[in-house]
């Protein structure tokens, strides 16, 4: 009995996750992977930053969360590893085509992309949502000019897909 038990549910389809907002006059987000920056987005001098790891605690029953950095402090491993996050890196001088990468294979519309950086904007470009995060470490001018939204730190973009209202309000036609 406990066999076909494990069984069937080894044969059940996955529940689907993700987060869908319909926003009028703008488009409908379909959203199932959130893509991070470490340094400068969630994290300031290599330290996670105050509020983070509950917010991904909780988007992480809904989305899956990647984090995606050039570690230039060389402690995201070590810091998120309790985490419910996928962790990768890469040299500085390829951090932005990875992230495109990343993005790209995940399927970019269904992709929530939170940066600070130079090396994000490719990513930021493509996603089906971009939030830009005009944090202590500063911002790109750039990315800001090119991001769906734009947010003070790292808790206000987390908290967009929080409460998704918030979008809403933000990005209505």
């Amino acid at each position: 009995m406990r066999e076909t038990k494990q069984a069937e549910k080894e044969t059940m389809p996955k529940q689907q996750r993700g987060i869908t907002v319909e926003i009028p006059g703008y488009q409908k987000l379909q959203m199932r992977y959130l893509i991070l920056d470490y340094n400068g987005t969630i994290a300031l001098d290599g330290a996670l930053q105050k509020g983070v790891a509950e917010r991904l605690q909780q988007l992480s029953e809904q989305l899956e969360i990647y984090i995606v950095t050039a570690d230039t402090h060389g402690t995201v491993r070590k810091l998120c590893q309790q985490l419910p996050v996928q962790i990768h890196t890469f040299p500085t001088s390829e951090a932005a085509e990875e992230k495109r990468k990343i993005v790209e294979t995940l399927g970019a519309d269904h992709c929530v992309c939170i940066g600070n950086g130079r090396n994000d904007l490719e990513m930021c470009r493509i996603a089906g949502l971009s939030v830009a995060v005009m944090g202590e470490e500063g911002m790109c001018g750039k990315l800001g000019a090119k991001a769906d939204i734009c947010v003070r730190n790292i808790t206000d973009g987390l908290d967009l897909l929080l409460y998704t209202k918030r979008l809403i309000a933000t990005l209505r036609g």
